[in-house]
C-alpha cells in the first residue's frame, strides 16, 4: 500500500524567538526570512498582517479564569479570524471547552499538559479538532 506523502507546515511561536516583538516586521521576517508557513501568537492584533501576507494562523488563549472566555469570545466577533483557536492548559474542563468549541468561528485545538490517551480523547470527545503536544509518547499512540 501507498500512502501520499505527508505535508508538514511549520508554525512558528513568533513572541518565544529571542528578538522578534509583536510587530507586523517580525511577521515579514518570519515569512520572508525564515519562511515559515505560519505564526502562532497570542496577540490577535497579529492575525490580519499573518493573512495578509499568506501565512496561516494560530491564535493561543490560556484559559486562566472566566476573562479568558470573554476576551475569545468577544474576539471571534470583531477583527480577523484566526485559522485555528488554541487554548491551553488543553487539559481544562469539558464544559469549558465545549464552551469555546461553541462560540469559535473557527477550529479549536487543545494543547498544553496533553500527556497520555486519556487527555486527547478527553479533548476531542470535548469537540476539540485536534490536540498538540510535545510529548513523544502521545504522538505515537
Amino acid at each position: 500500500d501507498f500512502l501520499p506523502p505527508i505535508h508538514i507546515i511549520a508554525c512558528v511561536g513568533a513572541i518565544l524567538i529571542v528578538g522578534l516583538s509583536a510587530k507586523d516586521a517580525s511577521l515579514d521576517y518570519l515569512k520572508d526570512i525564515v519562511h515559515a508557513d505560519g505564526v502562532i501568537t497570542t496577540k490577535h492584533s497579529l492575525i490580519a498582517h499573518a493573512k495578509e501576507i499568506g501565512l496561516a494562523t494560530v491564535l493561543r488563549y490560556f484559559i486562566l479564569d472566566s476573562m479568558a472566555l470573554v476576551n475569545i469570545e468577544k474576539q471571534q466577533r470583531t477583527g480577523a479570524l484566526p485559522d485555528v483557536i488554541e487554548i491551553l492548559p488543553g487539559i481544562v474542563a469539558p464544559r469549558v471547552i465545549r464552551r469555546i468549541v461553541a462560540m469559535s468561528r473557527t477550529p479549536v485545538v487543545c494543547g498544553g499538559l496533553i500527556q497520555c490517551r486519556e487527555d486527547v480523547m478527553h479533548a476531542l470527545g470535548s469537540g476539540a479538532s485536534a490536540i498538540s503536544t510535545t510529548s513523544s509518547e502521545v504522538w505515537y499512540m
